[in-house]
């Protein structure tokens, strides 16, 4: 593995751990270092950090809030 692929890997520990649950990136990442960008997208859907997953977690947040709102105002009556 490349020295700088190795830099990027060693300060980003969720990319390595991300690495040990699928190891064929490091066959990916040794033959082709260049596909380091490739990782960090890929990481990112897995550990659900994009930007339309966040989302779905917060409105999944809101519903549940929405139904406990709910459920208090009928135990209530």
């Amino acid at each position: 593995m490349q020295t700088e692929t190795y830099r990027i890997l060693k300060n980003n520990p969720s990319y390595v751990n991300f690495i040990r649950q699928n190891p064929i990136w490091y066959r990916y990442l040794t033959r082709e270092p260049h596909l380091i960008s490739e990782i960090e997208k890929e990481a990112k859907v897995y550990y659900g950090k994009t930007l339309p997953q966040q989302i779905e977690k917060f409105g999944n947040h809101v519903q549940m809030l929405h139904m406990f709102a709910q459920l208090a105002a009928n135990i209530k009556d």
